[in-house]
């Protein structure tokens, strides 16, 4: 291994992250190997599909797994769309929730905390019960000021490595898991923006399912795609009040980047080593659960 004035070169970092990925990608496949029965489970086929609809007023509203025939796998099969969806908070407006009905959705999972909830709660679909996953663990939460850019990042990327980490965001993730697994009917998770703490449950469905790591990283920045105009609205108006230099320090906190969720993933493999062990023994979801939702994830 080369050092260059005493630091790893990034290939080589990028390459541990991967072969780290790929390992977990491994394991949970093998795992799920005796699960066929399972693919009946849940949901439809992705090819059977109509395109997931945009929302207007909940831009960052998609389903988990993916546009067109679904994301692939590592061993050449697609994710199932239909089954999970993912968003930010859902002030619906009329015509959105219309739109929503349709989709059939049994269950909304929300992620955000009591503070979060209070001011601005959630217009559900028809027919939809809701259950609250406190993933942080505390009664409110707003976003710190920072001097600097860096610091910001570092901010994000600290949120991330909590979720591997902390007890509450280890408790609630693996509650919300186990009940994606076994809960009847289409399901959706959110969080505020629908980016941080949703953006990990996505990611982790689709190590779950075994999608490329590339492919993750690139769902999980599709979020400052989705969030385009909600981004420029935050920056337009942040310029506006305090001037330039807070919209550059204040940019991290409003978009995703990959370091974030490299972070996480790094700390998945420092804490655990592999991803399954981070969801059996970190998360406390069991290998039964796992391979239900590779069978609901997975045609």
């Amino acid at each position: 291994m080369s050092v260059r004035a005493g630091r790893i070169s990034c290939d080589e970092v990028s390459e541990s992250r991967r072969s780290f990925l790929k390992r977990s990608a491994s394991l949970l496949l093998v795992s799920g190997m005796g699960s066929s029965l399972l693919s009946a489970c849940g949901g439809s086929l992705g090819a059977d599909q109509p395109d997931t609809p945009r929302l207007a007023s909940v831009d960052n509203f998609r389903d988990v797994a993916g546009a067109a025939a679904g994301y692939p796998t590592v061993d050449g099969k697609q994710m199932r769309r239909g089954v999970f969806y993912r968003s930010n908070t859902l002030t619906l407006s009329a015509v959105d929730q219309t739109t929503l009905d349709a989709l059939g959705i049994a269950t909304v999972y929300d992620l955000r905390t009591p503070g979060e909830v209070a001011r601005t709660g959630d217009v559900l679909p028809a027919g939809a019960t809701s259950q609250t996953f406190n993933v942080l663990g505390m009664r409110d939460f707003v976003t710190p000021v920072f001097d600097t850019p860096g610091g910001a990042v570092a901010f994000m990327e600290g949120q991330a490595r909590s979720y591997v980490t902390g007890a509450a965001q280890r408790e609630s993730y693996g509650a919300l898991l186990t009940h994606l697994a076994d809960e009847p009917g289409v399901q959706l998770f959110h969080s505020s923006a629908g980016k941080d703490r949703a953006g990990w449950v996505s990611a982790l469905l689709l190590s779950i399912a075994n999608v490329p790591l590339d492919v993750i990283t690139q769902d999980y920045l599709l979020s400052n795609v989705y969030l385009t105009l909600s981004i420029k609205a935050q920056t337009d108006t942040l310029r506006a009040q305090d001037g330039d230099a807070a919209v550059t320090v204040e940019t991290p906190l409003l978009d995703v980047q990959e370091s974030y969720l490299q972070a996480g993933f790094d700390q998945v493999q420092a804490s655990y080593g592999t991803m399954t062990n981070y969801l059996t023994q970190g998360l406390g979801v069991s290998q039964s659960t796992i391979d239900t939702l590779r069978g609901r994830l997975v045609v």
